[in-house]
């Protein structure tokens, strides 16, 4: 995926429509929330098994929901000049620490729950 790429993209499309006005961070950032309940909403009330399933209409919608959170997600980031590649890198390394394999391989607990757990 070309982040950079994609981020000049929305850049773009927001200059052109003079929406750059509307895009502050927090306005982004609950842009972002809103697109994130759109696409829970389509897994509401349905069996997890059946989330797995989707009908090929379906499918399509959760992409573009999808899409549309990815977007606001780099359009936050670009505004906010966050480098969202090295920012994941080093997300991925720190829940490493956090979650090391011979201790939570198998378990849905938090890291703060396992913590306070005897040592094996």
């Amino acid at each position: 995926m070309d982040i950079k790429g994609i981020q000049v993209q929305l850049r773009k499309f927001a200059a052109e429509r003079d929406w750059e006005q509307f895009h502050s961070p927090k306005n982004l950032a609950s842009a972002l929330s809103v697109e994130a309940s759109e696409l829970l909403e389509h897994f509401q009330w349905i069996e997890s098994e059946a989330s797995y399933s989707l009908p090929q209409g379906k499918r399509e919608e959760v992409a573009h929901e999808m899409a549309d959170v990815l977007n606001y997600l780099l359009r936050l980031s670009d505004v906010l000049e966050i480098d969202l590649e090295r920012a994941v890198n080093e997300k991925i390394k720190l829940n490493a620490e956090k979650y090391p394999v011979d201790r939570v391989r198998g378990s849905s607990k938090k890291y703060t729950e396992y913590q306070d757990e005897t040592k094996p």
